[in-house]
């Protein structure tokens, strides 16, 4: 398998993916391209180039997260003008069943903080979000270092913690 990082064009095949949760799986299939038409957000696809066939995929767009959302400690490092603080989302992150246990998940997911390490020195990012869809997702996630944002079920992760 030669395998490839790349945004979603029509050439991925898309219609066998299946991840287990429905709402990644007709995400991918029906909604993504629109969403990258529409400009809300940008899916990188990992697919082998041969087959072009998606085996996972992840999506960023720009966000802001209540100041107050933040643990306090965070809070107090920022200037108190700012509500909203600006940050990156990773929107969804998905691997089909045949292909999980095999580390794409976390090559996505490095793939998807580097992007947003990159796009940090450009234009202002504190943080990378995540929402994730269940108790694995959060064991997932935190395995990386992502805190948890008790009053909305997300979770982050500082940018410079990222860049380190």
């Amino acid at each position: 398998m030669s395998l490839r990082i790349e945004l979603l064009n029509k050439s991925h095949i898309k219609s066998e993916f299946n991840c287990g949760h429905s709402s990644l799986d007709h995400y991918i299939k029906t909604q993504a391209k629109q969403d990258v038409n529409r400009d809300l957000s940008a899916c990188y696809v990992l697919n082998d180039v041969h087959d072009k066939r998606v085996i996972g995929y992840y999506t960023l767009s720009s966000n802001a997260v209540l100041k107050d959302d933040f643990p306090i400690t965070l809070q107090k490092k920022l200037p108190p003008a700012y509500t909203n603080i600006p940050t990156a989302l990773l929107g969804r992150l998905a691997i089909d069943n045949q292909f999980k246990k095999k580390g794409f998940g976390e090559l996505l997911l490095l793939d998807a903080l580097k992007r947003c390490v990159e796009l940090s020195k450009k234009l202002g990012i504190l943080a990378v979000i995540v929402d994730p869809i269940d108790e694995n997702a959060i064991a997932f996630y935190e395995s990386y270092g992502f805190i948890l944002i008790p009053s909305n079920g997300k979770m982050f992760i500082p940018i410079k913690t990222v860049a380190l």
